[in-house]
């Protein structure tokens, strides 16, 4: 592993080619979004398929993120499919119109009209066009045009401030959760979420599609409402994990307010041991540009001194003109913010940030259970040995992400034998997971963990790996085992079962 940090990147018009892919995921790619907002049911199976296709032929783990549209509210579309507003014009949003005009435009969600009152804010095409509602006459918004602009098919709608009734699952939600179970997307990531009750609701609908399949979809709470951030926690405890969805989260709240936001959600991850993505418009230059701007290349890399897992590529890779380029570009930042995270307490230009290791301590997760313990010794024992690896051994993949939680820069070697898991777990910060049989007791688990850390190159001259694990064996939630595992006189085990033996045994007489 280069880097803890993991790349999400959409694949789309730009990146669904057999080499594109490929290139792209030997660049760094760690989870692959369907972006359901575009496209055909059978656009995004094809993708999928190719996406595993690739994945199995560059022998790496690549996770499926399948994202809903959820209530995207859109005006309708234009006689000559756009308008040109000016600042004082009137312009009424009606739900009953057709085709749009200079003096009006259907809506795609007919009940806005009830969710609105005078002097209400609305911003279109992500805030470009600024109205302010007039007075709402049945199904028609009279607005004056505050801020003007060119207004064209389809943009998108947002009340500042949030407030709008529209459910997080719609139809076309529901219809596509179906098509994401059918090729068992790893992760379900909800739209527009603003309660708990949301997400409960998809992960019902995840567990019910995906039944047929022997499936249950880990699902992403995409924070992007107004309403959703008094209500964070416990959306948080209905999810598998969040992703900071900056775009919309910025129209509908004051820009100025985003990055206190996104340390604040990225902080409430952390304390939970759940996985968080920061997204939106991180290299958005490079959609067209082969370099980003000096700005975006800070932006990544704050969300890696804030700790966050994973970081995003949108229509960076999905209809931009550099998609490989822009993963590679992305991998290159967070290398180098990683490096200077690593190395903070040095001398010389790294002292500059040297404070920038305290967003990556570990937080004050404590559950008082068995793991929790072993975790926190972990991550205090690799302050103390120079270990090449931790390996965890999990079949929910719960002792895998509790490990992670603890941010220590000892790399993590997973070991499952759920192949769901294994892909699941490509999301975790500073995880590297492999799929391998479940080890029959400790001596086995010993010296399999042994030979995969050779096998997958983290074995170092000299130095340890540490085993975490649970008895019995197979048992979820059971992790009650911490073991050091010391390299022989000839080194670590190789990939010679004899050698791993005796190298276990060794471990095995040292520990006792």
């Amino acid at each position: 592993m280069q880097r803890a940090t993991k790349i999400v990147a959409t694949i789309g018009p730009a990146s669904s080619d057999r080499d594109t892919l490929t290139r792209m995921i030997k660049a760094g790619v760690n989870v692959v979004r369907l972006n359901f907002s575009h496209g055909k049911a059978q656009d995004h199976i094809d993708r999928a398929t190719l996406v595993r296709e690739v994945a199995d032929a560059c022998g790496v783990k690549v996770a499926i993120m399948a994202d809903l549209q959820g209530p995207k509210i859109r005006v309708g579309k234009f006689e000559n499919g756009k308008i040109n507003l000016e600042n004082g014009d009137k312009f009424i949003l009606d739900a009953d119109c057709t085709m749009g005009n200079q003096e009006r435009v259907g809506l795609d969600y007919k009940a806005l009209p009830r969710d609105l009152k005078g002097d209400d804010v609305l911003l279109l095409n992500d805030g470009l066009i600024v109205l302010v509602v007039e007075r709402v006459l049945g199904n028609e918004i009279h607005t004056v045009v505050k801020i003007g602009g060119e207004l064209s098919n389809n943009k998108g709608i947002n009340r500042q401030g949030g407030g709008l009734s529209a459910p997080a699952l719609t139809a076309k939600d529901m219809d596509d959760i179906r098509t994401a179970m059918s090729f068992q997307a790893d992760y379900v990531a909800v739209s527009f979420p603003k309660n708990a009750t949301d997400m409960e609701m998809a992960r019902q609908l995840g567990n019910v599609a995906g039944e047929p399949f022997g499936h249950k979809p880990l699902m992403i709470a995409k924070i992007e409402r107004a309403e959703a951030i008094p209500l964070l926690q416990e959306i948080l405890d209905a999810s598998d994990g969040l992703m900071v969805a900056r775009g919309d989260l910025g129209v509908e709240m004051p820009p100025e307010d985003v990055p206190g936001l996104q340390k604040s959600i990225v902080h409430a991850c952390r304390q939970a041991g759940k996985p968080v993505v920061v997204a939106t418009q991180m290299l958005e230059s490079m959609i067209s540009s082969p370099t980003p701007t000096r700005a975006e290349t800070s932006d990544v890399a704050t969300a890696v001194y804030d700790g966050a897992d994973a970081v995003m590529l949108s229509a960076e890779s999905a209809s931009g003109a550099y998609p490989v380029e822009a993963v590679q570009m992305m991998n290159r930042i967070i290398a180098a913010s990683e490096r200077d995270l690593q190395q903070g307490q040095g001398l010389g230009r790294l002292q500059r940030v040297a404070s920038l290791t305290r967003p990556l301590a570990p937080v004050s997760h404590r559950s008082g259970d068995a793991t929790d313990a072993l975790c926190a010794a972990i991550h205090a024992m690799a302050q103390v040995l120079p270990l090449a690896a931790t390996v965890a051994y999990t079949t929910s993949g719960s002792t895998t992400l509790r490990v992670a939680h603890e941010r220590s820069w000892t790399p993590v070697l997973s070991l499952t034998p759920d192949m769901q898991v294994a892909r699941m777990l490509t999301l975790a910060w500073g995880v590297h997971s492999i799929c391998s049989q479940q080890p029959q007791d400790v001596d086995d688990m010993i010296q399999r963990a042994a030979l995969v850390a050779a096998e997958q190159d983290f074995q170092q001259q000299g130095k340890p790996i540490l085993l975490v694990a649970g008895t019995p064996v197979g048992v979820t939630g059971s992790a009650n085992l911490l073991r050091i595992i010391w390299p022989d006189e000839a080194g670590m085990a190789t990939n010679a079962p004899t050698t791993a033996g005796a190298s276990s045994r060794s471990a095995i007489n040292t520990a006792r």
